[in-house]
């Protein structure tokens, strides 16, 4: 495995653009071709740590420290919740207000381990805003912000919202997108395969303070082909307008 596109670096950061369907770190039989963190090493030392995590199904921006200095200084930042993350998601269904929040704490299901589910005691909490960008037929594209970084924490939080990320079949998403349930008179159903395969999710910014200027660096990463091709064909074939209001989702 190859390190993915650098899209950040100076002398004590560095941000890659992690592709979906490969892990970030080691861990278990699920990773018979290794992780990024593992090629980041071969490639460019041993001294570059993650400072955080991405679904190993989910792409987008992967931050790492350089220096210790700024490992403990990132790392604080998250634990303060002062990192801002954008995350984008196309969903299936379709919202009832244009903005929402979940307000759910969640822990490790102990009948799938290394899946999250929401409970109602003894979990940890986590909170995330959506925001509606576009509607379709069907299905939604979403901004998502989530104020704290549990594993799988967007993705739990929609399916407990009734909008499960498209291909998420982790976490009951058995929906595809195929261009004949959009396009009146589409030919070639025998043969058809969906828009998008992979899971549609993208974490597309982060927002920390720079460990040595001390200003706040905000560093993107582009959709990946397949989920803007996908939106193109909604785009074209599947829009509509629809919206308004604002809700919170939670437990008592």
């Amino acid at each position: 495995m190859t390190p993915p596109p650098v899209i950040f670096e100076d002398d004590v950061l560095i941000a890659f653009n992690k592709p979906g369907g490969i892990p970030v770190a080691p861990g278990g039989s699920r990773e018979p071709c290794g992780s990024l963190m593992s090629s980041v090493h071969r490639e460019r030392g041993p001294q570059i740590c993650n400072v955080h995590r991405l679904d190993r199904d989910a792409s987008g921006v992967l931050l790492c420290a350089r220096t210790k200095g700024a490992l403990d200084s990132l790392s604080g930042q998250f634990q303060a919740k002062t990192v801002e993350s954008i995350v984008h998601a196309l969903v299936v269904g379709s919202p009832a207000q244009d903005t929402f929040d979940v307000q759910l704490p969640l822990a490790e299901d102990k009948g799938r381990p290394g899946f999250m589910l929401v409970v109602k005691r003894g979990g940890r909490p986590a909170a995330t805003s959506f925001r509606v960008l576009e509607r379709f037929r069907g299905f939604a594209w979403l901004e998502c912000r989530p104020a704290t970084n549990r594993p799988h924490q967007v993705r739990v939080h929609l399916m407990a919202s009734g909008l499960p990320v498209l291909n998420d079949d982790s976490y009951g998403s058995e929906t595809r997108l195929l261009l004949s349930a959009l396009k009146r008179g589409y030919k070639g159903r025998d043969a058809e395969q969906p828009l998008i395969r992979r899971l549609a999710i993208h974490a597309s910014s982060l927002t920390v303070t720079h460990p040595v200027t001390r200003a706040r660096l905000t560093i993107g990463a582009p959709l990946p082909d397949e989920i803007e091709i996908a939106l193109k064909y909604l785009r074209r074939f599947g829009a509509i307008r629809k919206g308004g209001g604002s809700v919170v989702i939670g437990v008592s």
